[in-house]
């Protein structure tokens, strides 16, 4: 019965944190005109340049990250992996949908704010479930061990490459991209604290950082 507990606030702590972390990413693509991360810069860009929606290439992009990850391991990954690539493709345009456009530089300004808090503790929501990461940190996880880099090498050598990448195809680059590569790491290490002291208390499971 505990198992059966712990297993339902994994997935209800998974599937929370991807809405969330997609109502985020969503934000900070309506207050693109301060610029966006560096993976929807490309995601931007290609779908402006090759149609399909922002959320159809990050899920494209996904699954070419896996196929990579899968020839180089050797391995399937996580289900849950699968789950949070499809999940994420498919909110980011319902919300984009959804929600309206920013206009002016206040309403701009407080979308794109707002959307870095959501996507930083979406993404802390949802790793504390570990159930599995997305492609793209997949992807990082693939070059430190296969070129024995650090994390924090890898991470920005992707940031930088795919934000050019996205910047040549016409993809919105501005303050808010680098705001972005500042500051939503430490807002993902205090959401993952947040979070992990919410989950266990909530599962009744014993914390890891008693």
């Amino acid at each position: 019965m505990k198992i059966k507990q712990e297993f339902y606030w994994r997935c209800l702590f998974f599937i929370t944190g991807i809405i969330v972390l997609s109502l985020g990413v969503t934000l900070t693509i309506k207050g693109q005109t301060l610029g966006v991360g560096s993976w929807d810069v490309l995601h931007i860009g290609l779908a402006n340049n090759a149609g399909l929606t922002i959320g159809g290439w990050s899920i494209l992009l996904g699954v070419l990250i896996l196929v990579i990850d899968a020839l180089f391991t050797k391995r399937l990954p996580r289900a849950g992996t699968y789950i949070d690539m499809f999940l994420t493709g498919i909110f980011i345009d319902i919300f984009n949908f959804l929600l309206p456009n920013a206009n002016g530089l206040v309403e701009q300004s407080i979308a794109f704010m707002l959307g870095l808090l959501l996507l930083g503790f979406g993404c802390g929501m949802y790793i504390v479930a570990n159930l599995g990461v997305g492609p793209r940190d997949t992807l990082m996880l693939l070059i430190v061990k296969k070129l024995n880099w650090s994390v924090k090498r890898a991470r920005t050598t992707i940031e930088i490459s795919v934000a050019v990448l996205g910047f040549l195809l016409g993809g919105p680059i501005g303050i808010g991209t680098v705001i972005m590569a500042f500051a939503l790491g430490p807002i993902i290490q205090w959401a993952l604290s947040f979070n992990e002291k919410l989950f266990y208390r909530a599962s009744g499971v014993e914390s890891a950082i008693n």
